[in-house]
């Protein structure tokens, strides 16, 4: 049942597992399978693990149709949280006043202002639990014809490196969607209302059992710990905000913003020391006087104003994947496009996304780019590239809006904030901001009032100094649950009651998961794959291999300069003799880190040369400008040479980087070109695979990007010069020399 539940497999094909085992193993009459996958499915349904039980209950009856919560209690989540050995191993319990160079820092909740007010609030003995929700709605199928609407439930205890884990999430149940009889309901401002009722209602049953009494125990490794449940943070995209905070959705109200009562159309304009903030104080002021629709409020009663140490509306957090990644980075694409448009080129950049050079885990776009099929992964993928692709389109400020943007967006990941930090960060948003709104407030038809910018510009270094550094609340790792919590279990059912039967899949799942042994994975460094030539060294055999009519005029290169590289190679290494050499050659082979270095003559219709970034001897440091002791280069060949007698060399010949002299670096980026100069490295001195970008329109001139969306890291490389006696440093050839 293991194999059929974790690979997703359907009746169908477990049956055809159990028939084929039967038939071919000795143990047909005492076969230890169930008979079929039906009665192996209904025994695991009856299985007796408290923790694992779900249940259904019936928040509304409406237009003749109850609408059920299916949940599993909150309690029985936490605990299962509670009870993972590897967990516990580095869950928080205090407050941390946690401080860099004498400055205070926010990284995990527990260093944030909301933990040490919510601890001072509890006794002495006991010790907050930081709830965290996140909801999303999300289709169950590719058409998108119908919705659920998973929540998912984990600790702020948990430190953020360890909760971005599959594991530290719990499925608490899925909320019910109101569906109207006709148009005309829908629209109603009475079933809008109500279907903020039956949100709020299903939030409480859900929740009521954690605020019941004077705190909770929960036991820990055979201990029982006294905790008072608070909710911290609740991760979500700008309409779920609204749907907790029940301020208005549209962002055409009056006001949009659910942190603050700004004005629509001051949204860009207002200051943040004239920002009014929102709290259940002052919102139940206009319910309890029935004026909500003044401070874009819904008329309903909010659960939240309930929750000690709670501030709904601060408690909202900004999500960087949706505000940032499918929020305000889309809005820049798409006004880029319409500007390119107006400018008749953007055919010109569709061009140059296309021609974009391959790189580890980085999308190419042979076709341009197509907005409506983007998702965010793909733009975080655009941020890497699209401040080369607009270089020197003739627009000014627009390269500089996606410089900005990236400086931003980097600093947006740090994992600790100081409040030296927090002010440049607040420096960089309102850099790239003020360029943004020149470039595209006439473009925008709402003239760029849009809540996500506005609370961007005002709200997110408060938040941070609330509940943690902004890598504590993202979506990336809930939206792949959607997958496993939504998707595949609705397209294993028949479509009938399929909340009972989703919830009934997952819980065999955990049963599966419970009874798991973890595996260690072993990094394959230094594996070659798929040799391309096997031959004894001569001047006949290069020439006959140079021949290949397959070959990449790069490899073709290679094949020209080898012998007298690889004779200087040699002489570094005092072996005067090559003879009886054996040379292996292969397209691929794996780096100590994992990154693949390719030198492929067709990799999916087009050639893919690894460019690399290679280690410096630090005693040669001084002889040469390098980027912390990192040189840039080409890899044209992966060898394996051998000689009689000796180890084996796992080198790659390569074809080195050099500076532009003139503007040796653009966009706080190295600009590059290919000099003729040549030589053999040992593989292990390699750094890492890098992303080097042709400058569009210009002629051997290169950016040079590393991972992540950075641009690079700055490096400043002394020109090569060929009248050096020794054309490189020993230190990349030869560790093993130098060693001796």
């Amino acid at each position: 049942m293991a194999l059929v539940i974790e690979n997703n497999l359907n009746n169908k094909a477990g049956n055809a597992i159990i028939k084929f085992f039967n038939k071919h193993s000795d143990l047909s009459q005492l076969s230890p399978l169930p008979k079929n996958i039906k009665t192996g499915r209904k025994f695991m349904d009856k299985m007796n693990i408290s923790q694992l039980s779900y249940s259904k209950y019936c928040v509304l009856t409406h237009n003749s149709q109850d609408y059920f919560v299916h949940y599993r209690p909150i309690k029985n989540c936490i605990k299962n949280l509670l009870s993972n050995p590897d967990i516990l191993k580095n869950l928080m319990f205090r407050y941390e006043n946690s401080k860099i160079e004498d400055e205070k820092s926010y990284g995990e909740q527990n260093s944030g202002n909301w933990w040490k007010r919510a601890e001072r609030s509890i006794s002495n003995h006991a010790n907050i639990l930081s709830i965290i929700f996140y909801l999303d709605a999300t289709t169950t199928d590719i058409l998108g014809k119908s919705l659920l609407h998973p929540i998912h439930v984990s600790l702020g205890n948990i430190p953020t490196w360890r909760r971005n884990k599959e594991d530290t999430k719990q499925l608490l149940g899925y909320l019910p969607i109101l569906s109207a009889k006709n148009e005309t309901e829908k629209k109603s401002s009475e079933f809008k209302e109500l279907a903020r009722e039956t949100f709020h209602n299903s939030i409480k049953f859900l929740l009521d059992p954690l605020f019941q009494g004077d705190g909770v125990d929960f036991n820990i490794d055979g201990k029982d710990i006294w905790f008072f449940p608070r909710i911290s943070t609740i991760i979500c995209d700008w309409p779920e905000a609204c749907t907790f905070s029940l301020t208005y959705k549209s962002p055409n109200s009056n006001y949009p913003c659910h942190f603050c009562l700004v004005q629509r159309e001051d949204l860009i304009d207002i200051r943040k020391d004239q920002v009014i903030l929102r709290n259940h104080v002052n919102m139940k002021e206009y319910f309890d006087s029935n004026t909500s629709k003044l401070a874009g409020l819904e008329q309903v009663n909010n659960y939240f104003w309930s929750i000690p140490n709670l501030n709904i509306y601060a408690a909202t957090v900004p999500d960087r994947m949706h505000h940032l990644d499918l929020g305000l980075f889309k809005y820049q694409i798409e006004f880029t496009m319409e500007l390119l448009k107006k400018k008749k080129s953007l055919n010109k950049v569709n061009e140059r996304i296309a021609n974009i050079p391959r790189h580890l885990q980085l999308k190419v776009f042979k076709k341009g780019i197509q907005l409506s099929r983007l998702i965010a992964s793909e733009y975080r993928d655009m941020m890497k590239i699209m401040v080369f692709v607009v270089d020197d389109l003739q627009i000014e400020d627009l390269s500089e809006v996606y410089v900005k943007w990236n400086e931003m967006y980097l600093l947006s990941r740090l994992e600790k904030f100081k409040e030296s930090d927090l002010e440049n960060f607040q420096k960089a948003i309102d850099d790239w901001a003020d360029l943004f709104i020149k470039l595209f407030q006439n473009i925008s038809n709402s003239h760029l009032k849009f809540p996500k910018l506005h609370s961007w510009i005002c709200h997110i270094v408060d938040t941070i100094r609330e509940y943690r550094a902004i890598n504590g609340y993202t979506t990336e790792t809930y939206e792949s649950l959607h997958k496993t919590y939504v998707k595949i279990p609705y397209r294993l059912s028949n479509k009938k009651e399929v909340e009972k039967q989703i919830m009934e899949n997952i819980r065999r799942r955990a049963i599966v998961s419970q009874n798991r042994v973890g595996k260690t994975k072993t990094p394959m460094a230094f594996v070659y794959t798929a040799k391309l030539f096997d031959f004894d060294l001569s001047e006949s055999m290069i020439e006959q291999n140079k021949k290949d009519p397959n070959l990449d005029k790069k490899m073709i290169k290679g094949f020209e300069k080898f012998i007298d590289c690889l004779k200087v190679y040699l002489n570094i290494l005092n072996i005067i003799s090559a003879e009886g050499c054996r040379i292996k050659i292969y397209s691929s082979i794996t780096l100590k880190n994992g990154a693949i270095l390719r030198t492929k003559n067709d990799f999916h219709h087009r050639p893919w040369f690894s460019n690399i970034a290679v280690n410096m001897n630090e005693e040669e440091l001084s002889e040469y400008l390098s980027d912390k002791g990192i040189c840039y280069a080409q890899t044209l060949l992966i060898t394996e040479i051998r000689l009689p007698n000796k180890s084996p060399m796992h080198l790659a010949f390569v074809q080195w980087y050099d500076f532009i002299e003139e503007t040796p670096f653009v966009y706080g980026c190295p600009l590059l070109r290919l000099v003729e100069l040549y030589n053999f490295i040992e593989i292990e001195a390699i750094e890492d695979t890098i992303h080097v970008v042709p400058r569009f329109d210009k002629n051997n001139e290169y950016f040079d990007q590393e991972g992540g969306i950075k641009h690079v890291k700055t490096c400043l490389l002394r020109s090569l010069s060929l009248k050096m006696a020794v054309p490189f440093p020993t230190s990349l050839w030869s560790r093993n020399k130098r060693e001796e």
